[in-house]
């Protein structure tokens, strides 16, 4: 039976609470930015947990863009700050990612406005979402939270081709207002499947006092492969479809992930890229399948966006007062399963230098054409989600 091939799926929600209370940037800055903003939280959730990770940073930066828009003042200040947009017109943003994300034909994605049917919510603002992020704006009854939850699950069903199910499982029924944003990735290596006779179960060491046994893939071939010196750690590139591609950063032995994790920057990132150069090369990687849901609020207060959770937050693009705050940001569901589909055995007449994958390490899978961050994560321990 031939293996299935890598699905990444994303999503994402917003949930909002009523309280009673320059000149055009080129695209390629938007995407450093929003390469830095994704480095900086990546940081930020690795840092407060030992287990796996996975983060989709475009899909984060794209659902707080429909945040940043309805804000003014302070709130819209420090939001942009946050999001490393300063200096950028917010009203140019929403198309700014649309143009990324359309750099990844097999990015599927949607952007919506679930307001209570009690709220009236600016004209202007739900004209925006709809011109410009190409959203949907729809009431729905909050009170009766089942069929709430069954409305937008439908919608982020059909905005992702059926891969994001569960996209919401209850909702407060005091919620006021929701943003949603949902996306999906299906994404193939570009290489010819591996041998699934050469794959056998190998030790994979979670730490000093844990070993697990994985199912190791096994491929011999010409890579693309770099060292950086500065933090120890070997940086694989794996080819995919769609002009896509994964970096597995794998540090030396005794170099703890924590350790390197400290110094992924976007600009750490580029580099690792530019200094990759192709040689012959024995791989041996796991196979894993991770599926994490975060609550990201105190991640996005690290990284200094606190006024949208206070109660004097000023959203008056919005709803034309300043009575919305943000109530809760939760990754809802990111998966990625990494199995035999995409490379085949090969070998060499002289065995190469051997590169396993045995141990915690970092991957990044990013638009090759665009340098455009889609995933980050971290396989700590293959063996869990």
């Amino acid at each position: 039976m031939t293996p299935s091939a890598p699905l990444l799926l994303v999503s994402l929600f917003l949930a909002l609470l009523l309280s009673p209370a320059s000149s055009q940037t080129p695209p390629e800055d938007l995407i450093s930015r929003n390469a830095d903003f994704g480095a900086r939280l990546y940081r930020a959730v690795a840092a407060r947990t030992d287990e796996n990770v996975l983060l989709c940073p475009f899909t984060l930066s794209a659902a707080l863009t429909l945040m940043l828009t309805a804000a003014d003042g302070s709130t819209l200040e420090q939001l942009k700050g946050g999001l490393t947009l300063t200096g950028l017109d917010p009203q140019t943003l929403p198309g700014r990612f649309r143009c990324q994300g359309s750099s990844v034909s097999t990015l599927q994605q949607g952007a919506a406005v679930f307001h209570d049917q009690s709220v009236r919510v600016s004209q202007s603002y739900l004209n925006l979402v709809q011109t410009k992020f190409g959203g949907t704006v729809r009431g729905v009854a909050y009170t009766t939270a089942s069929e709430a939850v069954h409305t937008i699950n439908r919608w982020a069903l059909e905005q992702t081709g059926d891969q994001v199910q569960s996209f919401v499982s209850e909702l407060d029924p005091q919620t006021q207002l929701l943003l949603a944003a949902a996306t999906s990735y299906r994404g193939t290596y570009h290489l010819p499947p591996f041998n699934t006779s050469s794959t056998q179960d190998e030790r994979f060491y979670v730490d000093s006092y844990h070993v697990v046994m994985v199912p190791m893939m096994f491929r011999a071939d010409k890579y693309f492969l770099a060292y950086d010196a500065s933090v120890k750690a070997g940086v694989l590139k794996l080819p995919m479809t769609d002009r896509t591609a994964m970096l597995a950063v794998l540090p030396d032995e005794g170099v703890d992930v924590t350790a390197v994790e400290e110094e992924v920057t976007a600009e750490k990132i580029q580099a690792w890229i530019r200094q990759l150069k192709k040689t012959k090369l024995e791989v041996q990687f796991p196979r894993f399948w991770l599926e994490r849901s975060y609550s990201l609020k105190d991640a996005l207060k690290t990284l200094d966006i606190t006024q949208v959770f206070q109660d004097n937050a000023d959203l008056s693009n919005m709803s034309g007062s300043k009575g919305f705050k943000l109530t809760q940001v939760s990754v809802q569901r990111v998966s990625l399963d990494v199995n035999a589909s995409g490379f085949s055995s090969l070998l060499f007449s002289s065995p190469p230098p051997r590169l396993t994958f045995n141990r915690p390490f970092i991957f990044i899978i990013y638009h090759q054409s665009t340098g455009s961050l889609l995933l980050m994560g971290r396989v700590n321990d293959p063996t869990r989600k």
